[in-house]
């Protein structure tokens, strides 16, 4: 039960990341953009749950990564939009 769960939200984190890499390329979103942001957030930790459940070294190493990497971005979106007040 609770690996058809991890399956599920690892499919959806595969949606999310693939959502923002589709709207980037057209130009819906921008790099900076705190949807991009967050949707390769909640995108890579989905994954990471799920990797949780059938553990593959590289793939959770390059998912820890991308959630870091994101929420660096977020961070600096919200440190920006806060001296910008």
């Amino acid at each position: 039960m609770m690996e058809t769960l991890a399956n599920i939200i690892g499919l959806a984190g595969s949606a999310a990341v693939l959502a923002a890499y589709l709207l980037l390329q057209l130009g819906r979103l921008g790099r900076t953009n705190p949807g991009f942001l967050l949707l390769n957030l909640f995108g890579a930790a989905g994954i990471l749950f799920s990797l949780a459940f059938a553990f593959n070294l590289p793939a959770t190493l390059i998912e820890a990564v991308w959630v870091a990497i994101s929420g660096y971005g977020i961070i600096r979106y919200l440190l920006r939009r806060r001296s910008a007040s």
